[in-house]
């Protein structure tokens, strides 16, 4: 169905005219509304888009979506399914329920601002801070901020981290539905050493910089055309998440950059996925 959708999308768009090659980020930061349409995921998740995203609802009885001005609280409906589900979990952890951060833009494809991923409808970050009400107001939620689950210096947890981001965290990886989830390895090395159950959900959970404010959820490919990232290596990558410890103690020389390597805000329109630019062509 999604793949008749597109060609279809296709044979009715006209083509670019050759001059005409924008930035991709300037296109897919325009949409202010998805196309409606089968839910699809196109591209990577750092180079793509999405046709039939919907909206998370601002609020909610267990989550409240933030920074409501970036327009970004759009994802395929297995996004947003998974999220009203998480944030009622959280409310049996003692949080009233769950900030929910960017997600995607109503077409998903790269942002002008901030994020090289959330390209595809299937990203959500996730507030460390446990809510204290889920009533705030819009003015609200463009001022307040989340706070970190980790200490000065980056080598244990802050106060704010306990037991039920603990719990939260495995809630969320053992959705069948999630490929990975994004955290500080300060987290993922406290979940390690305190997990006393099964073990195979710590497989899923991630170490990664920059993710102390936030996790950062990423769901599996629905549908052709998606691409996966590669699963994550074998074992529970704990020993993984001590070595990111170890490095921010003793730095390692730092990597070559890749000459290769460009950010995906510099990617042009005709660079995208053939789906993504059929659907710029709909403007």
């Amino acid at each position: 169905m999604i793949r008749r959708f597109l060609a279809a999308l296709a044979l009715s768009c006209l083509a670019l005219p050759a001059a005409a090659d924008p930035l991709a980020k300037d296109v897919f930061g325009s949409f202010r509304q998805s196309n409606g349409g089968a839910a699809g995921a196109f591209g990577g998740y750092s180079r793509g888009c999405s046709t039939g995203s919907i909206q998370l609802p601002e609020s909610g009885p267990t989550w409240q979506a933030m920074r409501l001005s970036r327009n970004r609280n759009w994802g395929h409906p297995q996004l947003v399914d998974f999220l009203m589900g998480l944030s009622r979990a959280a409310t049996q952890l003692g949080w009233a329920g769950l900030y929910i951060g960017d997600m995607s833009q109503p077409m998903g494809g790269p942002m002008v601002s901030g994020h090289a991923s959330h390209q595809i409808g299937l990203d959500a970050d996730i507030w460390m801070l446990p809510p204290s009400t889920v009533r705030l107001t819009a003015a609200q939620r463009e001022s307040i901020s989340s706070q970190s689950v980790v200490a000065k210096g980056g080598l244990g947890p802050s106060p704010l981290w306990s037991a039920s981001h603990h719990a939260l965290l495995r809630a969320a990886a053992s959705d069948p539905r999630v490929a990975r989830i994004f955290v500080d390895p300060v987290a993922k090395v406290m979940m390690c050493q305190n997990e006393r159950g099964n073990r195979a959900y710590l497989r899923k959970i991630r170490p990664l910089g920059g993710h102390d404010y936030h996790f950062h959820v990423r769901l599996a490919c629905t549908n052709r055309g998606c691409e996966d990232q590669a699963p994550p290596p074998p074992g529970d990558g704990c020993e993984e998440a001590a070595q990111w410890i170890r490095n921010r103690v003793n730095p390692p020389p730092p990597a070559p950059a890749d000459p290769n390597y460009r950010h995906p805000r510099s990617y042009r329109l005709s660079e995208m996925p053939r789906e993504c630019q059929a659907l710029a062509g709909r403007r």
